[in-house]
């Protein structure tokens, strides 16, 4: 997972879905390498979907992906699809504020990517890309911002100002006739005529510097040097998450625990972004992205404490 504060937002990776059929008891054949946060789980808060049909599916066992007819747990993580014990109807869907771009090292494991949840809950709005295979992002610098920490890179709260560098001639481009000059370029204006004046300027900034994409990068951290150095990604603005700690039961050796699975970054990105940028309450709107993170979290817990009782 590769995301802030060194938070990777693909810097972990996830499932194993490629092991031998899961004991509905201990699920022997998920890897328990559990950090110390498991020891209380911090995502009992969210406010998620019935997860009865995960159940139902967990006790059947694997199931067929309806497109490849590969046996799988839950989901296709190749076709990006849920298996046959999983009906599409019965799993949420989530509406996000933004497109997402989810550009996957080709050595990273499909099984155990956690970017395959975002593209399943949240099909609208979340593409996956096999590096090289990228899209070209020059003509739109000005709207989008790659999730990856370094020297340069800026907390949620500082988008919108940092986006207005990539705006032509730092010029807010709008048809209203207040955004053609920079606003200390406007003329003299009378006290009940500048209240109107820098609400419409604040107005065509807030649109003007509006991000329209996010990029997050699916990758151990010690794949990501290629991708991150990729031509058509240089120049962006870089956004780090700083604060958030992961739950990922496949934490990487060595990696601090700021370092977050890919859906995880995507999740606490989003809440921030709706927080600190649409400036509203957040209620829960996209707790569902960690439908089966959390599902998964549980199962590996219980498996780890049926390990020890044994």
């Amino acid at each position: 997972q590769l995301t802030m504060s060194l938070n990777s937002s693909t810097l972990l990776n996830e499932e194993n879905p490629q092991g031998p059929k899961r004991n509905t008891e201990c699920l022997e054949s998920l890897e328990l390498q559990t950090p110390s946060s498991f020891q209380d789980n911090p995502l009992q808060q969210l406010q998620l979907a019935s997860q009865e049909v995960l159940e139902k599916a967990k006790k059947s066992g694997r199931s067929k992906c309806p497109r490849c007819s590969s046996s799988r747990m839950f989901y296709c993580y190749t076709c990006f699809v849920p298996v046959e014990t999983v009906p599409t109807k019965e799993i949420p869907t989530v509406k996000l504020p933004l497109k997402i771009d989810i550009i996957k090292h080709p050595n990273e494991t499909d099984g155990k990517s956690t970017a395959v949840h975002a593209k399943l809950l949240a099909p609208d709005d979340v593409t996956i890309y096999k590096y090289p295979c990228i899209p070209e992002y020059e003509e739109k610098r000005h709207e989008i911002a790659l999730i990856f920490p370094g020297p340069n890179s800026i907390s949620v709260k500082d988008i919108a100002f940092h986006l207005q560098k990539y705006t032509k001639k730092g010029v807010y481009e709008n048809d209203d006739d207040c955004s053609r000059e920079p606003f200390l370029k406007q003329a003299k204006i009378e006290p009940k005529e500048e209240k109107n004046l820098n609400e419409c300027i604040s107005s065509n900034k807030s649109e003007g510097t509006r991000l329209k994409k996010i990029i997050f990068i699916d990758s151990t951290w010690n794949q990501t040097n290629k991708i991150i150095t990729d031509e058509r990604l240089q120049g962006l603005l870089q956004i780090e998450l700083k604060t958030r700690k992961t739950c990922f039961w496949r934490h990487q050796k060595g990696k601090p625990d700021t370092y977050l699975s890919t859906i995880e970054a995507i999740y606490y990105f989003l809440v921030d972004y709706h927080q600190e940028i649409l400036k509203e309450k957040y209620k829960g709107q996209y707790d569902n992205l960690l439908f089966f993170f959390s599902f998964m979290y549980t199962l590996i817990k219980n498996a780890k404490c049926c390990a020890g009782k044994e």
